[in-house]
């Protein structure tokens, strides 16, 4: 599987996860989707590309973010209504 499709396959997912944690405080949620997200495309990402483990400074979250399009949900709720007092 190449990374645009995998990255395409987990924004899926996010997308969910964001529409099933719509209700009540949504920003510990996002922030935990967030982070096991970034985790999992990381690890995925040295597994394909053979990086031995710890290794990540090869993947920073910047780079999985920008070059690879990964969707962030910490970032969504500043648009919300309600988070504009």
């Amino acid at each position: 599987m190449d990374t645009e499709a995998k990255v395409a396959e987990l924004n899926r997912m996010i997308s969910g996860w964001a529409n099933y944690f719509t209700l009540g405080q949504v920003s510990p949620a996002y922030k935990s989707i967030d982070r096991h997200t970034i985790r999992r495309l990381r690890r995925w990402l040295c597994h394909k590309h053979k990086v031995k483990s710890g290794q990540y400074v090869r993947f920073p979250d910047a780079r999985l973010r920008d070059d690879f399009g990964l969707r962030q949900l910490g970032r969504t709720t500043k648009i919300f209504p309600w988070a504009k007092a």
